[in-house]
């Protein structure tokens, strides 16, 4: 196994929190999709993402053993540790602007995987949530999948407090290792719902921020640090 680069992506301001992500540059190395997803479990970063193609940016995304096509906060990570103008998951192509300290992507909310958004009447009643178990999540009716639960800090200025549950539909409830620190496919999805920019504090004290784009696009920037390279 080649270095992985560990990176906490959607910072918050002071430079905490943020989610793992695991990037491993020489994707060559593990050519096999079934190693691949074995190697992302045992690691249990929240993605790790293997780089098939360093000066194109063709990427390979894995949660818990799964493949996935999309997933914000691995675009937004591997963006800014390789520094291109493109990166490209299964999904397709995705553009990369840097601004300062944020590293933004623009993406499609239909990339996004499936995800209830649930909206509560305050910031508080987002907080005193614990995490749901099977078909839990302010009446939504849904099974599985995630859970994004939101409301405003402000609305006139777009600022919204969010937490994400991953619910099992196998009768058994979730615990708090169901919750994911920072989603940027949530908070996409979100943002093309609400049709506007938003400055979103997620989890322990995350940060995405998004903005609508054209045709239909949504970007979204955040944050990286280097944590560790093993």
């Amino acid at each position: 196994m080649k270095d992985i680069d560990v990176l906490s992506v959607f910072c918050g301001a002071d430079g905490r929190y943020g989610n793992t992500l695991g990037v491993i540059r020489e994707g060559g190395h593990h050519p096999d999709r079934a190693d691949r997803a074995a190697l992302a479990a045992r690691l249990a970063y929240s993605e790790t993402v293997f780089v098939d193609d360093p000066d194109t940016g063709v990427l390979d995304i894995y949660r818990e053993g799964l493949r996935l096509p999309f997933a914000g906060h691995p675009l937004v990570g591997a963006a800014w540790l390789l520094d291109l103008e493109t990166v490209n998951p299964p999904a397709g192509e995705v553009w990369v602007r840097q601004d300062g300290e944020f590293t933004w992507i623009t993406a499609r909310p239909e990339w996004a995987p499936a995800t209830t958004l649930v909206q509560y009447g305050s910031a508080g009643e987002v907080d005193a949530l614990e995490a749901p178990g099977e078909g839990d999540g302010g009446g939504d009716g849904a099974e599985d999948g995630w859970l994004y639960a939101w409301a405003w800090e402000d609305e006139a200025a777009g600022r919204v407090r969010a937490r994400a549950f991953w619910r099992r539909g196998d009768g058994e409830a979730a615990d708090a290792s169901s919750e994911d620190e920072a989603t940027g496919a949530a908070a996409l999805l979100l943002t093309a719902r609400l049709g506007r920019a938003l400055n979103i504090v997620q989890g322990r004290g995350s940060q995405l921020i998004t903005a609508p784009g054209p045709d239909g696009t949504v970007e979204i920037g955040g944050r990286v640090r280097l944590l560790s390279r093993r």
